[in-house]
């Protein structure tokens, strides 16, 4: 288990699930300028996820790339991971907290101003906002648009890593709204090319906050 990290400098975090190449797409992704890598699978039982979790998590070792594992603490300890993520109604913080330690990352996901006013007092490292956009990987979540995503990223404490919908395109209307933290699924998941479509993410975000520094 590797220490907390400050992840105020992490930009740019993959959210995957499962795929036959994922050990290489995880690689590609890290080469294009993803800096944060979440294995997000609810398909898979428990000693497969853990095998799984393991690879992604060599992958990110070798290149110095904080891994987490989503919903699973337990599992998350037993592979090694840097952290976990939890849902609104997954394993509270403060079970996996006690189970990783002081020194992990414990990412929480937000969805409106109820669950931020709530995350201030639990000991995460980072939280989630979102989804900007409603996402076919949160099935039945509404979008929760950009005023969320700006009020989240105004008040939090720690990082606000903004979820749905970004792209390239979106990314300078998001860093004018204050978000200064990426999570991508599909354009990274879907892409033909990950390093190329990792590349163009990070060179969009740094482009975006090249006036802001």
């Amino acid at each position: 288990m590797s220490t907390r990290g400050d992840l105020s400098g992490r930009r740019l975090y993959l959210c995957t699930p499962d795929r036959p190449d994922l050990a290489d797409f995880v690689a590609a992704c890290i080469a294009g300028g993803v800096d944060v890598v979440q294995l997000r699978e609810k398909d898979l039982e428990a000693r497969a996820l853990l095998a799984r979790a393991r690879l992604v998590g060599d992958v990110c070792r070798a290149h110095g790339v904080p891994f987490v594992l989503n919903d699973r603490p337990d599992l998350a300890l037993e592979a090694g991971a840097d952290g976990v993520h939890v849902g609104q109604d997954d394993a509270p913080v403060s079970l996996a907290r006690r189970i990783l330690g002081p020194d992990a990352i414990v990412g929480l996901s937000t969805h409106g101003a109820d669950d931020l006013a709530a995350a201030a007092s639990e000991d995460v490292t980072y939280i989630s906002a979102g989804p900007v956009e409603a996402t076919p990987t949160k099935p039945g979540r509404p979008g929760t648009g950009l005023g969320y995503a700006r009020v989240a990223s105004a008040r939090s404490a720690v990082p606000v890593f903004v979820t749905g919908g970004v792209t390239p395109e979106r990314i300078p209307g998001l860093v004018t709204a204050g978000v200064r933290h990426f999570v991508v699924v599909r354009f990274l998941t879907q892409a033909p090319d990950p390093v190329a479509a990792a590349r163009a993410l990070r060179d969009a975000i740094d482009a975006a906050l090249a006036p802001a520094a």
